[in-house]
């Protein structure tokens, strides 16, 4: 049987708690195999921890060269922190290495909240994916070894509790996936909590069991994270991310294209510049394309060549030339 033609586009998985990003790839691969479209090459957009759950973008075919530029793009967050103790791993699973008393309450945290806005410095988790001298953090942390990493520059672009729902005792947020959530913010505002939800936009790099620990050290506590969800990441939000169940289906014969999203759906924020076949052969050729028509491009920088709906390259436009930065080896009839 001949195998189908593969696949270029955009998977986004709702990626369960307790599966690795390595093995949602895995599954991924997997059940593109059983639907009969071989060995397609398939990466992530950004790991996720076992123990987050949520959008975990997944690159098919050409959509691959985009990857890096997803492990670039801001994320968004939903994330419970619980007071009172601070585990090794700032998670539920490590050992409780330090305990508070204190409580804070909505009121003191919606003070302190405003002084993590902005560019930061932080001090990433020992129990990380870092190297060390050659070696993971985590490897060294788990064998007892004394982890000391620097801190880095993170930007903090939003972060606020997630409001409560009316009409159900105080508890919940309104956003769409509250039911998920097992620590909702409690009221009322003066009392202390003994959890708090937060959502956050940050930049790449930034660590939200780190960020957990050091809200919870400024309000005079201690904590860490017990829940944790991606909720976008770059333009990839949850209103388009499928279930393992969904994946499943699509390896015993559902349509793969009712849930692929073209491969422009990672450039959402680039511009286009439309080609026609001559120059597009350029391009292919890795060739500048000079002295562009004015109206053709909007500015200076990174554009989306395409060749009528078919994506050509990415290009760099400078003074009306414009450079490749990354070719896309697809057949002019593919406008997935």
């Amino acid at each position: 049987m001949a195998e189908t033609p593969h696949p270029h586009g955009w998977l986004v998985l709702d990626k369960p708690r307790g599966l690795g990003s390595t093995q949602a790839v895995g599954a991924v691969k997997r059940n593109l195999r059983e639907a009969g479209y071989g060995r397609v090459k398939v990466g992530h957009g950004g790991t996720l921890d076992p123990l987050a759950e949520g959008v975990l973008p997944i690159a098919l075919g050409e959509a691959t060269k985009l990857a890096g530029r997803m492990l670039d793009a801001s994320k968004i967050y939903d994330f419970t922190i619980a007071f009172g103790e601070e585990t090794a791993t700032l998670d539920t699973e490590g050992e409780v290495i330090e305990t508070s008393e204190h409580r804070p309450s909505l009121v003191e945290i919606a003070a302190i909240l405003p002084r993590f806005i902005g560019t930061i410095e932080q001090v990433p988790p020992a129990y990380s994916a870092l190297m060390v001298d050659g070696r993971r953090a985590y490897d060294l942390a788990r064998a007892g070894e004394e982890v000391a990493l620097a801190s880095r520059a993170v930007t903090i672009f939003s972060i606020s509790p997630l409001p409560f729902r009316g009409g159900d005792g105080g508890g919940g947020c309104s956003e769409a996936r509250t039911g998920d959530i097992p620590h909702p913010n409690p009221s009322p505002e003066g009392e202390g909590l003994e959890t708090i939800t937060l959502r956050a936009h940050v930049s790449k790099g930034t660590y939200i069991r780190s960020l957990a620990r050091d809200i919870a050290h400024a309000l005079g506590s201690v904590g860490h994270v017990t829940y944790l969800r991606r909720v976008k990441a770059g333009p990839f939000g949850e209103d388009r991310a499928i279930s393992l169940d969904k994946l499943n289906e699509i390896g015993k014969g559902a349509r793969l294209q009712d849930h692929l999203l073209p491969l422009e759906a990672g450039l959402d924020d680039i511009p286009a510049l439309a080609l026609d076949p001559t120059s597009a052969q350029a391009v292919r050729q890795g060739r500048e394309l000079s002295r562009l028509p004015p109206g053709s491009y909007r500015a200076d920088g990174l554009h989306f060549a395409k060749l009528g709906d078919t994506p050509v390259a990415l290009m760099e436009v400078a003074g009306g030339t414009a450079r490749v930065v990354r070719g896309f080896n697809l057949p002019s009839d593919v406008a997935e």
